[in-house]
């Protein structure tokens, strides 16, 4: 799916993007290609919060001259960012994994005990495991 972005400029700042049709979604960027990089990963993180969260989110791409006459937008770059939708698909989806046995015997006393399904434990687990590995990358950039 092809999204609508805007980009905008100040004199003596980076380049920031808003993009238009996912509300709270904005990026930046010391140049306009690394502006662009930004969004296209700030709307997956941004759409991402939104499914761990459980908001309602519906992406309805707006026709440009719809967003053009808006006067936030006045001034601003339009660019289209690719953004393929079935990284961000919520729907279920059956997968076949192996798994030893002593393994799973924990697995299903531990949820158990917390009144979970297997399928949700993983995802959430698999999900945390992610984050905090972001969360290191993240810090070990910032620290370098």
């Amino acid at each position: 799916m092809e999204i609508a972005v805007v980009i905008h400029k100040d004199e003596g700042s980076v380049y920031g993007v808003t993009v238009p049709d996912v509300p709270g979604c904005y990026s930046s960027g010391e140049t306009i290609d690394e502006a662009m990089e930004n969004v296209r990963e700030a709307i997956y993180m941004h759409v991402e919060y939104l499914l761990e969260t459980g908001d309602q989110f519906n992406i309805e791409p707006s026709k440009i001259e719809d967003l053009t006459s808006n006067p936030d937008y006045q001034g601003g770059i339009w660019a289209f960012v690719n953004v393929d939708m079935a990284k961000l698909d919520p729907k279920p989806e059956r997968v076949n994994i192996s798994v030893p046995r002593f393994v799973l015997s924990k697995i299903d006393d531990f949820i158990k005990q917390r009144h979970e399904t297997r399928s949700g434990f993983l995802a959430r687990v698999a999900t945390q495991a992610i984050k905090e590995e972001s969360r290191k990358a993240e810090r070990e950039l910032v620290d370098a």
